[in-house]
Parts: structure tokens; C-alpha cells; sequence
């Protein structure tokens, strides 16, 4: 199944997100510290592997994973180092040439995998220590709520999320699933949290704009028959979102759970 967010400018949609000190408070959550190994599963362009890495000096090292060519060769060229090692595999199949790690990092990764998460994260436990934590970090009800839509806007955007999650292995809800991961799997000392992630009102960041703006698009362009009962079609369902986006009067906001849980001893 296609990465459903590929596309031209996908590098740039992902490099311009990453707020530095979000991933590093979510990071801290998750106990990476100095010292430890860790494998940032799902890594994208790496520049959260590199925030990573950071924050495990002194003696830290890291292996950054991801289906994608393109984006490993971004990451080497704009965020390798050494003691960041880059890796392109197939994410959804055991990955058992690369070691034991002490922490685990799986952020926004298993909301594109629907069909797939359970079984990638049952494949994890075979690289990670024992003791270790794997640390599953996913948005739920994604994409869906904001106030004011207009309602025609607001069905067509529903609509859409479902169609998503039921023809492009996306899956809208993967936050809520992720205690139900660890838990299955045997994992200890499980914890959980809950912190807004988007959380946007009066006037935008360029950066979410250009984010929000890019996934409305891409998702869009995947079913364009959505739209046909649309007054305007396709283009003025995106122009209307858009317009919706740049007012400030907008409310928008998205959950993010954190779940960590430790792999036994035994």
C-alpha cells in the first residue's frame, strides 16, 4: 500500500511540522536521555532522529528507519552525523539486521499503517532490550475537528476521512488504539498520556498552514469523486477549506495520546 501522503513537496511538508520543541517534550516523556540507544521507526526526512540524538549525548547512538528511498538519502545528506545511522526497510516486516535498542520511538508513523500497526508493533518487541521501552506516540479523530466548517464542507471533509481510512490504509483513529497495543503484547508498566497537539485559533503559522493546506490537497486528490455533489467540485471543496483555515476566527485542534510500555525482564 502507498504512503498516502507521498508527494512532491512531502520532504518539505515534513521538515517544516517538526516543531523542535514539541518533539523534545514528547522525547522527555518517553525517558530518552543521554546514553541510550534508540530507534526512531518511521524516521521521514530524520529530522526528529537528529533532535534525537541530541538529546541522547553524551554515549547515545541511533538508527533512524523508513520505507522510503528518497526521504533515508534526505536524511543522510541534511542529518547524518556520526552516531546516527539511517536505514531504508520495509517497516511493516521484522527488521532483525539492525540490533537491540533501549528505547523505541514510533511517532506519528501508525496512522498510516490501519491494516498493519498490530503486527509492526508485535514485530518491534524482537528489538528492543529487555527492560526496554517502546514508546507509540499517534494523533486520534485526526483531521476532524474544527469549528466553524460549513456544513457541506464539514460532511464532505467526514466523508473523506472515512473513504481514507477505508480505501488508503489511513486510519483516523490509531491514538486510541495504542494502550490496546502495548497491553496486548505483554508489555509492562505501561503509562499513558493525553496533550493537544494542533492547537490553532486566531491568526495561522505559515507552518501549519502550509501543513494543513498540503494534506487537505493531497487527500483530496485520492477521491475526487467524492466531489462530485459538491457545488464547485474538487477545487472549490479545497478552496473553501482553505478559506476556512485563514480566517482567524477558526478553531482548530487534534489529541495526541503518548503510550510507553517496557518489554519484561524474562
Amino acid at each position: 500500500m502507498k504512503y498516502l501522503m507521498e508527494s512532491d513537496d512531502e520532504i518539505l511538508r515534513l521538515e517544516l511540522k517538526t516543531d523542535v520543541e514539541e518533539v523534545r517534550r514528547h522525547a522527555e516523556w518517553c525517558g530518552i536521555k543521554p546514553g541510550l540507544r534508540v530507534l526512531d521507526l518511521g524516521c521521514g526526512t530524520g529530522k526528529t532522529t537528529e533532535i534525537l540524538f541530541e538529546m541522547i549525548q553524551p554515549g547515545g547512538r541511533i538508527a533512524g528507519v523508513d520505507n522510503s528511498e528518497d526521504r533515508i538519502s534526505y536524511a543522510k545528506k541534511h542529518h547524518g552525523k556520526t552516531g546516527i545511522e539511517f536505514f531504508v526497510r520495509d517497516i511493516t516486516s521484522p527488521i532483525n539486521d539492525i540490533g537491540e535498542f533501549d528505547i523505541i520511538w514510533v511517532r506519528f508513523v501508525l496512522e498510516y499503517f490501519h491494516n498493519e500497526s498490530s503486527t509492526i508493533v508485535k514485530n518491534l518487541m524482537k528489538n528492543l532490550k529487555p527492560g526496554g521501552y517502546l514508546c507509540l506516540l499517534d494523533l486520534d479523530y485526526n483531521c476532524l475537528n474544527h469549528y466553524e466548517l460549513p456544513k457541506m464542507t464539514e460532511k464532505i471533509l467526514h466523508d473523506l476521512m472515512q473513504r481514507l481510512d477505508k480505501e488508503h490504509n489511513f486510519d483516523s483513529y490509531a491514538g486510541r488504539k495504542l494502550y490496546s497495543y502495548l497491553y496486548d503484547n505483554g508489555y509492562e508498566n505501561i503509562q499513558v498520556d493525553l496533550m493537544p497537539h494542533h492547537l490553532i485559533y486566531g491568526d495561522v503559522k505559515d507552518s501549519d498552514l502550509f501543513n494543513w493546506i498540503k494534506k487537505a490537497e493531497v487527500a483530496a486528490s485520492k477521491i475526487k469523486d467524492l466531489f462530485e455533489n459538491y457545488p464547485g467540485g474538487y477545487e472549490a471543496f479545497f478552496a473553501d477549506f482553505k478559506k476556512f483555515f485563514t480566517d482567524p476566527r477558526r478553531f482548530t485542534y487534534s489529541p495526541l495520546l503518548l503510550c510507553k510500555g517496557s518489554k519484561p525482564e524474562s
